[in-house]
């Protein structure tokens, strides 16, 4: 992770500093430990849970917690399943926050944590340097003493934490951009033969780095992320999938509803299905056939699954 986000920080000119855990600190130690680089400054800080997506607008974000003038503030977003994440009661008029419930075995209300905040420094001395949960102990302090806020986000948003939940909020995404930016070299936002050299079609909203090689005869999408340097052999069908970094697959293949990871070598004729998630540099025997597998990195696959298995 660390040389992604050096190679990021290349590109946007930003310097990125790293703050390890040597033992878990919860979902609020991790900042107490931080604390000395947060605190190099006076501006208000933003914190991200890493698994979730949405259309990110922060500085509509950052300009709502300066208004307000208190301590922090959580984005919200309203949901169906409000028992599986941490419900805010708030005040409709001013969004202030009066109660923080994580998970209510009961219906308090159907506006949810999104996982994304704005702090002030003093939240700082909120947290003891331990284990400890900002969902359970730091956010009931905050809206105890009215320090707290809701900011209504507005579109789509979705817990990307397991697979399948990937895959569609990769979608959400894909489809959000859509309305935002108009296609360039690396955005195709509908059907049309490309014209990038190859002729493929792309179905959709798709996303394909321009160091990436489609094939002839490829029919790609929708909603697919295709990585840089990846080659697609010709007469691919992929949909509905993400293929990272550096990744090969052979001709005929058909790739749906999976993700293929860094550095994969994909066989010719193999059909890969169902939430297929394999790590780096996993290899696959042409002609297989796998279905709802999951690879650990630097495994070969030389075998069809019919069913869904682990590779280990």
């Amino acid at each position: 992770m660390k040389a992604e986000m050096d190679e990021w920080g290349k590109k946007l000119g930003v310097n990125f500093v790293f703050s390890l855990e040597t033992e878990p600190l919860g979902t609020a130690g991790p900042l107490a430990l931080a604390r000395d680089v947060l605190m190099q400054d006076d501006k208000p800080f933003f914190v991200l849970n890493s698994d979730v997506t949405c259309r990110f607008p922060l500085r509509e974000l950052l300009a709502f917690h300066r208004n307000h003038g208190k301590e922090g503030t959580i984005m919200v977003t309203k949901v169906s399943e409000w028992d599986k994440y941490g419900v805010l009661v708030y005040d409709k008029v001013t969004n202030r926050i009066d109660q923080f419930v994580e998970k209510p075995k009961s219906f308090v209300g159907d506006r949810i944590n999104a996982g994304i905040y704005v702090f002030n420094k003093s939240v700082l001395d909120r947290i003891p340097p331990r284990r400890t949960s900002i969902e359970k102990e730091i956010f009931p302090q905050m809206a105890g003493t009215a320090q707290l806020y809701a900011y209504n986000l507005e579109g789509f948003w979705m817990d990307i934490g397991q697979p399948a939940d990937f895959i569609g909020g990769m979608a959400k995404y894909l489809t959000s951009i859509l309305g935002t930016k108009k296609e360039t070299d690396d955005l195709f936002t509908d059907e049309k033969e490309s014209e990038k050299g190859a002729a493929f079609t792309i179905i959709g909203c798709c996303i394909v780095d321009p160091t990436a090689h489609i094939g002839d005869g490829c029919v790609i999408g929708p909603n697919v992320s295709i990585g840089p340097n990846c080659k697609i052999g010709p007469s691919c069908r992929i949909e509905n999938s993400a293929i990272f970094a550096n990744s090969t697959v052979g001709k005929a293949s058909r790739i749906s509803k999976s993700i293929i990871g860094w550095n994969n070598t994909i066989g010719p004729w193999c059909h890969i299905t169902n939430t297929c998630v394999f790590g780096d540099d996993v290899q696959m025997d042409e002609g297989r056939f796998c279905n709802g597998v999951s690879c650990l990195p630097n495994k070969s696959i030389g075998k069809h699954y019919f069913e869904p298995a682990i590779i280990m």
